[in-house]
């Protein structure tokens, strides 16, 4: 991966994880719908957003490809299938969590899985970490095995994030398929499902005489999605697994932030040690970004220079 890619892929990260933040916030709009109409109804006002992305970036030669594909390869095609059912259970429990009261504990759940990222980064894909990337590992593994000492435990919401990604992400590579149209397949295979939860839940009856409801925040939250998902899964894409994974850390320091300042839940004096030692790693992560960047941009007039005539 060269430099440009890694710059795109830090940016795409990083707006990823802002618009993911606002969402969690966002799902506080839509009452009286629960986490599963929310999920439904995002996956509903999702498509059309994805299948947009897929024509406006020219991708259909690359969707019409992988349909090929997906023809003549059932194992291909089982892998997609377990994809869209391991991001539709993600996709459940982060508008689920806010709700119910555990989106702290989900935000550990992204606290949790970079490092579990690094792991598959370093072990899986053989990649290399630099003094910066080692140091914010060690402050979130300090972090994380405070959370442990106190609870003794991790919540259910925690592990389905921290342990639900990893797979997904390694099998989206396999695939090996464009990220856009890769994205649009996944929501059409959710589609069948979640119509049939609006239908059985008859979640229509809630939002049919609520015109802004229908009409503005369940398009809006479509949208926010299609960002959302698009940049982070082109991250996956650009970036080497160790470094997207570190990048997850700025998720849920935000996450953390809504869950406080906008849904009203607490944070316990005992829970700084946890979450000190991993926004000590966000910011060793944050100077890690930016030398790259910087090398990015060197590299950039370098070639410029270069390149003038002499």
């Amino acid at each position: 991966m060269n430099q440009h890619e890694i710059g795109r892929g830090i940016s795409l990260s990083v707006g990823a994880s802002m618009v993911f933040a606002l969402l969690s916030g966002y799902t506080k709009w839509l009452a009286p719908l629960d986490g599963l109409d929310i999920f439904a109804w995002r996956v509903v006002w999702t498509l059309p957003g994805a299948l947009a992305l897929v024509v406006l970036r020219q991708r259909m030669p690359q969707a019409r490809e992988l349909l090929r594909r997906l023809r003549r390869e059932p194992m291909t095609c089982a892998m997609l299938l377990l994809v869209a059912a391991l991001l539709g259970v993600q996709l459940w429990i982060f508008l689920w969590a806010p709700l119910h009261g555990r989106a702290l504990e989900v935000s550990l759940g992204y606290f949790l899985l970079p490092l579990t990222m690094v792991l598959v980064g370093r072990f899986h894909y053989h990649e290399r970490l630099d003094v910066f990337q080692w140091l914010a590992v060690a402050f979130a593994l300090v972090g994380v095995l405070h959370e442990l000492w106190m609870t003794r435990s991790f919540a259910w919401p925690t592990l389905v994030v921290a342990l639900g990604y990893p797979p997904y992400f390694i099998l989206r590579r396999k695939i090996n398929a464009d990220p856009a149209v890769a994205f649009a397949v996944e929501m059409a295979l959710l589609l069948p499902f979640a119509v049939a939860m609006l239908y059985a839940r008859d979640s229509w009856a809630l939002v049919a005489h609520r015109p802004a409801m229908l009409f503005v925040l369940l398009p809006g939250l479509g949208l926010l999605s299609t960002i959302a998902l698009a940049s982070y899964l082109g991250a996956s894409r650009l970036l080497p697994m160790a470094l997207f994974g570190i990048l997850g850390y700025v998720e849920p320091v935000l996450l953390v932030g809504v869950a406080l300042v906008f849904l009203g839940e607490a944070l316990a004096p005992g829970q700084l040690a946890t979450y000190i030692p991993i926004w000590c790693a966000v910011g060793l992560t944050a100077v890690h970004s930016v030398r790259l960047l910087r090398r990015e941009r060197a590299m950039r007039r370098d070639g410029a220079a270069n390149r003038l005539p002499r």
